[in-house]
C-alpha cells in the first residue's frame, strides 16, 4: 500500500488566502507535496471570471512549488442538500456542481462534503423525506463528476445524528444506498479519525481503529488529526497532546495495511483557534505534527 501524507488547507483559510502564499509555506516551510484544497479559499458563488484567474494561478502555483491537489473538500458547516427548503437544498447543488468544476481544473481524483445536515424539526418528522432527497441529490452529483473526468467523490461521516454517518452500522447503512443504482462515479468514505458517536453503546464507535478496520475498503482518504479522551478538536500532533492522545501513527499505519488497497492519502486536518498563543504556534505546530507522521510513513 503507497501511503501519501498530506496538509488539508483549512488552516490557511483567511491566514493565507493567496495561491502564492499557501503554496510556498506548505512547500517551503512544511516540507510536503499532498494537499486537500477547500472551498472558502476559492468560492464556488465567485463570478466566472474570477474563479478562472485563481485556478490559474492556484495551478501555476502548485506546479511552482511541487504540489499535488489531490483532492478538494467543501469547509462550511452548512446543511446542504438537507436544508429544509427545497429551493436553498437546490441552491446547493448548484453550488457543488461549480466546485466539481474547480476540482476538475485542479486535476484533483475526486472531492467530498459531509453528507448533509438535518435540521432539528426534520430529523424529528420528515426524516425519511430529507434522507430520500439527500441521497438523491449525491447520486445525481456522482454522475456530473463522471463528466468531468473524476474518478469518486468523498463523504465523511460525522458524530451527531443530524450530520448523518454517527455509527459504523449507519455509515455503511447510507454508504449502500448512496451507491446502488448509482450511474455516476462511486461515493466513497472520507474516514476521521476524531469522529464518531461516544455515546453509542457499541463502543466500536468511539473507537478510531474500529472504523478503519471495518470501513477502511472504502475509504481513499483519512483526515488525522490528535485526540484525547475528553477533548475533540483537531488538535496537532505536538508533544503537549500526543503524551495523552490516543491517535497512534504505527497502530494507524497497522491497521490501513491490513486493508487490500493500493493507496490512501493520510491529511492532517488541524485547526487553531484566533487566540494567542495558539495563532501564533500555527506553522511550528503543523511542522512538528508532520514530522512526527513522517517518521513512521517513511519507514
Amino acid at each position: 500500500m503507497k501511503i501519501n501524507l498530506g496538509l488539508h488547507l483549512g488552516f490557511a483559510i483567511n491566514r493565507y488566502p493567496e495561491p502564492k502564499n499557501w503554496a510556498r509555506l506548505v512547500n517551503q516551510k512544511l516540507g510536503i507535496n499532498h494537499v486537500q484544497f477547500v472551498s472558502d479559499l476559492l468560492e464556488p458563488s465567485f463570478p466566472n471570471k474570477i474563479i478562472e484567474k485563481q485556478i490559474d494561478e492556484i495551478n501555476n502555483q502548485a506546479n511552482k512549488y511541487n504540489i499535488k491537489i489531490d483532492h478538494t473538500f467543501t469547509s462550511p458547516r452548512y446543511n446542504f442538500f438537507g436544508h429544509p427548503n427545497l429551493e436553498i437544498s437546490n441552491h446547493w447543488l448548484k453550488w457543488f456542481k461549480k466546485f466539481i468544476d474547480i476540482t476538475a481544473s485542479l486535476n484533483a481524483k475526486g472531492t467530498g462534503c459531509l453528507l448533509s445536515i438535518f435540521s432539528v424539526n426534520d430529523y424529528k418528522f420528515r426524516r425519511e423525506l430529507i434522507e430520500t432527497r439527500i441521497i438523491k441529490k449525491w447520486k445525481e452529483l456522482s454522475l456530473y463528476a463522471k463528466n468531468k473526468k473524476l474518478e469518486y467523490l468523498l463523504w465523511e461521516p460525522m458524530s451527531i445524528k443530524r450530520e448523518m454517518g454517527e455509527t459504523i452500522k449507519k455509515t455503511n447503512y447510507l454508504n449502500d444506498k448512496l451507491n446502488k443504482n448509482n450511474k455516476g462515479v462511486p461515493i466513497n468514505i472520507c474516514l476521521d479519525v476524531d469522529h464518531g458517536d461516544i455515546s453509542s453503546k457499541n463502543l466500536n464507535d468511539h473507537n478510531p481503529y474500529k472504523w478503519i478496520e471495518f470501513l477502511g475498503q472504502k475509504c481513499p482518504v483519512l483526515h488525522i488529526k490528535q485526540r484525547t479522551n475528553n477533548v475533540y478538536g483537531h488538535k496537532p500532533f505536538t508533544k503537549k497532546y500526543n503524551k495523552e492522545g490516543i491517535i497512534k501513527p504505527k497502530k494507524i499505519i497497522k491497521y490501513l495495511k491490513y486493508l487490500d488497497l493500493d493507496e490512501i492519502y493520510l491529511y492532517l486536518e488541524l485547526s487553531f483557534r484566533e487566540r494567542e498563543p495558539f495563532e501564533s504556534k500555527v506553522i511550528d505546530d503543523l511542522r512538528e505534527s508532520i514530522e512526527f507522521w513522517k517518521k513512521y510513513i517513511n519507514l
